[in-house]
């Protein structure tokens, strides 16, 4: 807390102050180290799940139906999402938004330990399946509340000029996450490489979470409550049941927001759920490329998509919300043509420039898209607004775009369908985007409520009667 806010309330920052420089700072540092730890742990798991818990935990079924069934697993997860952001829509919206980040951090970093620990089937036989599954569960369930928060807490303690850039603070944890988890896969394959990875090298990047759950929770322990949310505490304007009325009034627009993020997840769970990496290293398939070097592209591919995604959140500051998604939906449909075209030379180069160019149209659509959804919805219903919209639209979107992907290609035998697939989604995308205003620079206080009210839907004046 600043030194300029000395008649602050419980220790947050008090109705009508503005956030010092240095209150900025903490909160973007924390939002990006909280998220990196949350979404490194969450890939790590989709990054096994495409390298080895098919052989370790589904082998039963068979190599083709363990490696399907494994990455079902991964899509599981995003099923109870949801619920995940129905608890901690409730909470943020109710009880503030920093409380749901160190509830989140905790229940995220807690499963992914776990599953480092978990014997596999050849020990516990059935048990080892159904205990992955519900570790995957739990962390579905912190994944839906996480994100909300994050983000709420960058936009609304940013500049009304700079929320795309701020906004982007909580985007830039994913793909750090991505490349943190890669990377310590990819360093475990060196120390740890061949039967010695299956035996116990996959299992020290899920130990390593102890560590970053211990960082995160100090990190995020130090930062200051939304100055938004505290507005509401004061004037108890804090909705009882924030579900009900979120459903009641605004019902479209959350199925609108959550096809413009299923247009942008598709397209990056194609590395993310482990998709690439599986059917580049597959020994039975049509590559059999080795799993260092790919995991090694991923890793370089995350740095653009952290790149990407930063200059598209500043970008929607100067040029607006929706013209930069328009920018980055063309982008991405070209990325999702190239993608294949480029893999499937089994060159490692060309698969990096592959999954590059494909990082670069889905960072434009991820990096402006927390200060998009802040801008949709009324601050007395926004943490549930913003986290269901991002939960249903990572269950259209990514859930299953790896089992999907994998299923295409063993009907059809070639990977065309899976880039019709993925231009599909990504046109629903453009099209989502097409069909909402651009709030920019809209009040998000609880003095906006009345702006907020009136519908960001072309052809729906009034957001009651969506």
């Amino acid at each position: 807390m600043s030194a300029s806010h000395p008649e602050s309330v419980a220790g947050f920052t008090p109705t009508g102050t503005i956030a010092t420089p240095a209150d900025r700072r903490r909160v973007v540092f924390a939002t990006v180290v909280g998220t990196t730890i949350e979404w490194y742990d969450f890939f790590i798991y989709a990054s096994a799940a495409g390298l080895v818990f098919g052989q370790l935990f589904f082998e039963p079924a068979g190599r083709e139906m363990a490696t399907l069934i494994a990455f079902i697993t991964v899509g599981i997860s995003f099923l109870f999402r949801p619920l995940g952001a129905l608890i901690a829509g409730h909470l943020g919206d109710r009880h503030g938004r920093r409380v749901v980040l160190m509830l989140t951090l905790i229940l995220m970093g807690g499963a992914t330990t776990l599953v480092g620990l978990l014997p596999t089937y050849e020990t516990i036989g059935a048990a080892a399946p159904v205990l992955l599954i519900v570790l995957r569960v739990l962390q579905g369930i912190s994944a839906g509340g996480e994100w909300g928060g994050a983000a709420l807490m960058a936009v609304e303690h940013a500049p009304k000029s700079k929320r795309g850039l701020f906004g982007a603070s909580p985007q830039i944890g994913v793909p750090l996450g991505l490349l943190l988890a890669s990377a310590v896969m990819a360093v475990m394959t060196a120390i740890a490489p061949g039967d010695a990875f299956l035996a116990w090298g996959w299992r020290v990047p899920f130990l390593f979470s102890v560590v970053l759950i211990i960082v995160g929770f100090y990190v995020r322990r130090r930062v200051e409550e939304s100055p938004v949310f505290v507005e509401l505490a004061e004037r108890k304007e804090a909705t009882r049941m924030p579900i009900v009325g979120l459903f009641r009034r605004h019902a479209l627009l959350v199925v609108i927001a959550a096809l413009v993020f299923a247009g942008s997840n598709t397209a990056g769970y194609m590395t993310t759920g482990g998709y690439i990496q599986n059917y580049a290293t597959n020994p039975d398939g049509p590559l059999a490329m080795d799993r260092g070097p790919v995991l090694w592209a991923v890793t370089g591919s995350a740095v653009v998509w952290l790149g990407a995604t930063w200059f598209g959140g500043w970008l929607s500051d100067v040029v607006g919300r929706r013209n930069t998604f328009v920018v980055g939906w063309i982008v991405q449909l070209i990325g999702v043509f190239a993608l294949f075209p480029l893999v499937n030379t089994g060159e490692i180069w060309l698969v990096f420039a592959a999954l590059d160019l494909l990082s670069i149209g889905v960072g434009m659509t991820y990096g402006p898209i927390s200060a998009l959804f802040a801008e949709l919805f009324p601050a007395s219903v926004r943490f549930s607004g913003v986290s269901i919209a991002y939960s249903l639209g990572a269950i259209l979107g990514g859930a299953f775009a790896p089992t999907i992907a994998t299923a295409l290609v063993q009907a059809t035998g070639v990977t065309t369908s899976v880039t019709w697939y993925l231009a599909g989604m990504t046109m629903i995308g453009l099209l989502a985007t097409l069909l909402l205003r651009d709030r920019v620079g809209i009040p998000l206080g609880a003095d906006g409520e009345q702006a907020q009210g009136v519908s960001p839907i072309y052809g729906v004046p009034q957001a009651g009667r969506g």
